[in-house]
Order: C-alpha cells, then sequence, then structure tokens
C-alpha cells in the first residue's frame, strides 16, 4: 500500500532583502549616536567665558549693595520718625492753641459784642455748669498755698482722683453678677422673685443685690492693665518728688559720702570751701580716717 502522506517542507530562510534591510539601520545606528556624544562632548568641553561670569556677580553684588542702602534708610528714617514723633506733636498742639488764641484776639478786638454773642450759643444748664468751674478754679488758685498737712493731702487725693481713668461700670456690673452668683451657690445669698418677674439677691442683713463681705482668699490677680496703671503712677509721683528735690537745690545722687552740713546753706559753704581747700586737705583727712595721723 503506498504512503500517501506528504513529505515535511523544511523551513524557509528569510529573504535576503528582509536582512539587508534590517541590517542596515543597524549599521548605520551607532555611526549616528557617536556623532550626537560627540557633538555634546565638545559642549561640554567648551571653557565658559570669564566676562559674562563676572558681569553676572558684579550685577549680583550690586543689587545686595542696593538691597542694602535702601533698607538702612528704611531703618534710619524709622528711627527719626519714632524719636521725632512726640516732639512734632507737642509742637503741633502748641501752634493750635497759638492759632486758636489769636483767633480769639483778633475776633474779639474787632467786635466788642463778640463774648455776648458767642454766649448765644450755649443752652442755661451750659452756662451755669461753666461758671461753677470757673469758680471751682478760682477757690482751687486762692487755696493753692500751704496751710497744714491735712490740707495739702487732701488737695493731692483729689487732684489724683482728678488724674484717674475712668471706671469701667461694664466691667465692674460683670464682675458683681459673677460675685453674686457664686455666693448665691454657695449658700450666702438668698434669690427673691417679685409679683413683676424680677429677680435679686436679699442677705441676712435686707440688703438687696449687695455681696457679703468675703475673706481674702490671696487669689485675685490684678489685669496687667491695671498693674501697668500702677506702674506708671508710681513712677510720675517718683519724677515729681526728686523734681522737687532737684528745684530745691537737693540732689540725691551726690548725697552718697559722708554728710557734713546741718542745712543746704552750711553744704553750700562747705561746698564752696572744698573747690578752693580740697587739694590740700585731701591727705590730712586720708590720714585721719586710716588712723595715721601725726
Amino acid at each position: 500500500m503506498a504512503d500517501t502522506t506528504e513529505p515535511e517542507t523544511a523551513p524557509v530562510a528569510p529573504a535576503t532583502t528582509d536582512a539587508a534591510s534590517e541590517t542596515v539601520p543597524s549599521d548605520s545606528k551607532p555611526t549616528s549616536t557617536g556623532a550626537a556624544s560627540t557633538a555634546v562632548t565638545s559642549t561640554d568641553d567648551a571653557p565658559p567665558d570669564p566676562k559674562a561670569a563676572l558681569a553676572a556677580r558684579m550685577a549680583r553684588f550690586k543689587s545686595l549693595q542696593a538691597a542694602k542702602e535702601s533698607g538702612r534708610k528704611a531703618t534710619e528714617r524709622e528711627v527719626r520718625d519714632a524719636e521725632d514723633r512726640s516732639e512734632r506733636l507737642a509742637k503741633l498742639s502748641k501752634l493750635a492753641d497759638a492759632h486758636t488764641k489769636a483767633s480769639y484776639k483778633l475776633l474779639k478786638t474787632d467786635d466788642p459784642d463778640f463774648e455776648r454773642k458767642r454766649n448765644w450759643d450755649y443752652t442755661v444748664e451750659e452756662s451755669e455748669s461753666w461758671d461753677k468751674r470757673v469758680a471751682k478754679k478760682a477757690r482751687a488758685k486762692d487755696n493753692n498755698a500751704f496751710a497744714d498737712y491735712r490740707g495739702e493731702a487732701n488737695k493731692v487725693y483729689k487732684r489724683q482722683l482728678g488724674q484717674m481713668n475712668k471706671v469701667d461700670l461694664a466691667a465692674y456690673a460683670e464682675e458683681k453678677a459673677t460675685k453674686l452668683q457664686r455666693q448665691v451657690q454657695a449658700g450666702l445669698l438668698q434669690l427673691v422673685e417679685t409679683d413683676a418677674g424680677e429677680i435679686y439677691t436679699v442677705d441676712t442683713l435686707g440688703r438687696i443685690n449687695t455681696p457679703v463681705q468675703e475673706e481674702y482668699a490671696h487669689d485675685h490677680r490684678p489685669s496687667k492693665e491695671a498693674v501697668d496703671r500702677l506702674v506708671g503712677d508710681i513712677e510720675k509721683g517718683e519724677k515729681a518728688r526728686l523734681e522737687a528735690r532737684r528745684k530745691r537745690g537737693i540732689k540725691d545722687e551726690q548725697d552718697t559720702g559722708d554728710v557734713t552740713y546741718i542745712n543746704q546753706k552750711n553744704k553750700q559753704f562747705n561746698d564752696k570751701l572744698g573747690r578752693f581747700y580740697n587739694r590740700y586737705t585731701t591727705e590730712i583727712r586720708e590720714n585721719f580716717e586710716r588712723g595715721t595721723a601725726i
């Protein structure tokens, strides 16, 4: 029986043209890569321009110098403005007062009835309040002489009261309400409600909305503003005291040595003697202090 199966065919080799076409790009590719790497190498190896680098550095240096100079001028201007601000404000206030007084004098000179016409703008209550104020200032001026220490202390006390800041009523009411609420919770006060719906507190003595006096618990901390205000008042009083002593000829800074005088006149006389004879008596006084005087 004859074998009808077809013999296996051998694999066909790729065409020569395809191999040639694939081989040609592979042969040409290293050539192009080598050219590019040669170009990059030539670019990196090129030396930088020293003039361009120096110019860039000089421009940067000049910009830093300009920024430093502008900052210095701005700082000096701010410092100068801060130092001269108070002086300028004082001068402006003085000029404004002078302008107001000059205008008043001119108007009063031009119109004899200026005062009467100006009073037309005020009410009766304002006029009476002004008259009371003027009378009070006149009494204070007449009572300026020293009478006794009690009257002097009373004048100082009233002046300090006038210089105090206004009381913050809102903060005071809030603090009082907090204290009343705390005492009600502690059982020290009793809440009472009226028929109209009003609620108030009553203590054992029958006082209404009055906190009970408690023992001081050392837990109260004043605010920073209150502390600063107290320090300012103390420093102001100390400056006034030193100024008064300076006007009387007393200098605390120089009274650090031995007291060799009995009053200010004697101190002035001793100072005058010291200016002329201290150079001759210095050694004698030092010997007396050391105990080696002969």
